[in-house]
């Protein structure tokens, strides 16, 4: 359990790392000698892409999970997502045995609905907007008496997303910044919590999209508020951070240095980009961590090692090169 009601510990997330060890992968931490010569200082990429089910979700959903009781998981599981969280939460029930259901908007791209799908987990597809799948998870909660896997705004998820900060500090302990994806703030939560807690002076940066960036808006507004969503290239870090959020907006606000934000016709060039010169696919998410550390902002800061989270691989490959070839078909 969570030793404190308010942010999760150092000692929390080291707890976290232990318990979800036999679940994840420890991925590599890697020098791109690409982008460090861009960007002009060195950059490190935590490879989350080549995480168990595609992305770093599976740390947070499994943190969470395997501390559900025995009641709990004979309720069965339900989750929202726009695609990366209902993923790991459905690999997980199906590794442990568990009936899962996966509430998507319309937003959320097929290749995730097929995907979540092919692990057992049964996919409902509901609304415009993923505020509308949260009130329709909410619904079959309270007919159903399922359990609430939460994507962010959770202290076990929280935890377990801050064992990213854990592998990458130990890889590389004179880092002098780390740059997350920032969207719900679950993971931006996590990896601050744990870098501020074993490298104090770090700075912790976040990426998000320039429109309607929910954390940041909901930062400016000092309070959650709700921002209107749009189709995106970076669909796994779009939406709001939700009204009632409790967690993850206090965290980000206590402990993100800066925010940067991304424009959309950005993000096909840079998945380009990084197809060729690091050899991967990455979802357009994934990227905007990169576009940060190249942005002016982020060197104005003069960091001299910089970590760069690279949150998850999971686009089809269909898409991937439609989009790079033809960058004008996402708008």
């Amino acid at each position: 359990m969570i030793e404190t009601s308010e942010y999760p510990s150092l000692r929390d997330i080291m707890i976290a790392r232990q318990r979800i060890e036999p679940v994840i992968r420890r991925t590599p931490l890697v020098f791109s000698e690409h982008l460090s010569d861009r960007a002009g200082f060195e950059v490190w990429l935590k490879l989350e892409n080549l995480q168990i089910a595609g992305s770093f979700k599976i740390r947070g959903a499994s943190n969470r999970i395997l501390q559900m009781t025995d009641d709990e998981r004979a309720r069965g599981i339900i989750a929202v997502s726009s695609g990366n969280h209902g993923r790991a939460v459905a690999y997980l029930a199906r590794r442990l045995g568990i009936t899962a259901k996966i509430v998507v908007c319309d937003l959320c791209p097929e290749n995730k609905r097929v995907a979540m799908r092919s692990y057992g987990a049964e996919v409902i597809v509901h609304g415009d907007t993923q505020d509308d799948a949260q009130t329709h998870a909410e619904d079959l909660i309270a007919q159903e008496g399922y359990t609430w896997a939460d994507p962010y705004d959770d202290l076990h998820v929280i935890a377990g997303q801050g064992t990213i900060a854990l592998e990458a500090f130990t890889d590389l302990p004179d880092a002098d910044m780390i740059i997350a994806p920032l969207s719900g703030g679950g993971l931006l939560s996590g990896v601050a919590l744990a870098s501020k807690a074993v490298s104090p002076n770090v700075s912790v940066i976040g990426s998000s999209m320039e429109i309607e960036p929910g954390m940041v808006r909901s930062l400016q507004a000092g309070k959650p508020v709700h921002v209107e969503e749009h189709p995106s290239l970076a669909s796994s870090i779009t939406g709001a951070i939700g009204l009632r959020n409790r967690c993850t907006f206090p965290i980000v606000r206590d402990l993100m240095d800066h925010a940067v934000l991304i424009s959309e016709d950005s993000l096909a060039p840079e998945m380009r980009r990084f197809a060729d010169n690091e050899g991967m696919i990455v979802e357009g998410g994934s990227v905007t961590s990169v576009l940060a550390a190249l942005s002016p902002e982020v060197k104005e800061r003069q960091p001299k090692r910089a970590i760069v989270v690279i949150s998850g691989r999971n686009i089809d490959l269909a898409t991937f090169h439609q989009v790079t070839q033809n960058p004008e078909m996402i708008s």
